[in-house]
């Protein structure tokens, strides 16, 4: 059955109720997600005073404590059974399936060159990934650094956005020095 109705905290609530009594996943609106957002949004941009607000910042709590079971409990249905109706899955749920099944080929791929002696993959594989270029928004000031791949970046600015390789990102993010930027296609 679809959802058609727009979305509001009654409708959200029926809706992670229904799935949390069947032991199968439920056809929901293709755009569920996207308008769970646009409810939660629209909400948080509302301006109320006293008790209103209390009651509006309460509102978007139990919104989003619903929003995160109902995702969690429709992955792990998907995750737990063999026979999932792919037709019921929406978008964003393939989207997050897609990464592990990419992990589980990564973890098949490691596996299979260990065991099968092909450390020079493995070599390859590590370097590839240490040189791999990601993007980052930097928080503070840094001087110019030498890249994992030999290159020199920088100097950078608070806010500038570059790109460099993995290994030296995840030293600048881990240190809280940079943050990650998301690019999707």
């Amino acid at each position: 059955m679809s959802e058609s109705n727009p979305i509001d905290i009654n409708s959200l609530h029926h809706i992670v109720l229904r799935e949390v009594e069947n032991d199968s996943l439920l056809e929901i609106d293709s755009n569920f997600y996207r308008d769970l957002a646009d409810f939660i949004g629209n909400l948080r941009k509302q301006e109320f005073d006293g008790v209103e607000s209390k009651i509006k910042d309460t509102m978007i709590e139990m919104a989003t404590e619903l929003s995160s079971l109902l995702i969690n409990l429709r992955l792990d249905k998907i995750l737990k059974s063999s026979e999932t109706e792919i037709g019921f899955l929406l978008d964003e749920e393939k989207f997050i399936l897609d990464s592990k099944e990419e992990e589980k080929e990564r973890i098949e791929m490691i596996i299979s060159a260990t065991i099968h002696g092909k450390s020079k993959f493995l070599e390859s594989l590590a370097q590839n990934h240490k040189t791999k270029k990601i993007v980052i928004r930097f928080l503070n000031e840094v001087d110019e650094i030498v890249g994992a791949d030999l290159e020199k970046y920088g100097p950078f600015k608070p806010e500038d956005i570059a790109t460099i390789p993995y290994e030296n990102a995840q030293a600048l993010i881990s240190k809280n020095i940079a943050t990650k930027v998301r690019w999707e296609d």
